[in-house]
């Protein structure tokens, strides 16, 4: 009995395929550098170097588009999370999450979170894929937290989900770009000095 061979993808489809992650990569970095609100379609559009009715063809909309992007770094996230290492502390795994997350957005490819009120939030709210990774995150990091408070790593008095909030919000915290700006220190040092204000504070000890 002879195994089923995978149909081949023809050219048209790779270059489709192609075509289309270059238009997400390109989204996903100008909603890092300037936010849903500013960017627009014909500037993705432009700098992918397609006309806007070929852009629509793969994205209806720009929601759908920044969308793509969200769920592309959601996935992005799952994978660094899947890789890190089970022996290490559960505090250690959310610090290297975290770092993680904050190296991705020094170097310009973390999408800047939709506002409250914004079209995109409504559209990601009514997007499986996203909405699937995003609880599949939480889940996981939500069990990191409560180890770690459990070991005594963590204050055992926050709120699990008000401690993951707080993580969350080092993927998108203006304190980085604010530091890079000032050019007195590297990505990396800029990365350990807000991952120790994350998770030692700023009091006196």
């Amino acid at each position: 009995m002879s195994a089923t061979v995978p149909a081949k993808t023809s050219f048209k489809e790779q270059m489709l395929q192609a075509r289309e992650e270059a238009i997400v990569q390109t989204a996903n970095r100008l909603l890092a550098e300037k936010g849903f609100e500013s960017m627009t379609v014909d500037e993705v559009a432009a700098t992918v170097g397609i006309a806007k009715a070929s852009l629509y063809k793969h994205f209806p909309s720009k929601e759908d588009l920044a969308a793509a992007a969200m769920v592309r770094i959601m996935q992005r996230t799952l994978d660094f999370v899947a890789a890190v290492t089970a022996d290490d502390k559960p505090v250690d795994r959310l610090r290297a999450v975290v770092r993680w997350s904050m190296q991705v957005q020094l170097a310009g490819e973390m999408p800047s979170l939709p506002h409250q009120n914004s079209t995109l939030r409504a559209a990601l709210m009514n997007n499986r894929g996203y909405l699937d990774r995003l609880v599949t995150l939480s889940d996981t990091l939500g069990g990191w937290i409560q180890a770690a408070q459990a070991d005594g790593s963590l204050d055992p008095k926050l709120p699990a989900i008000a401690v993951l909030y707080t993580l969350y919000a080092r993927a998108c915290d203006p304190v980085l770009g604010f530091l890079k700006a000032g050019g007195l220190q590297t990505d990396e040092q800029i990365v350990e000095l807000v991952l120790a204000t994350c998770f030692e504070g700023i009091a006196a000890r």
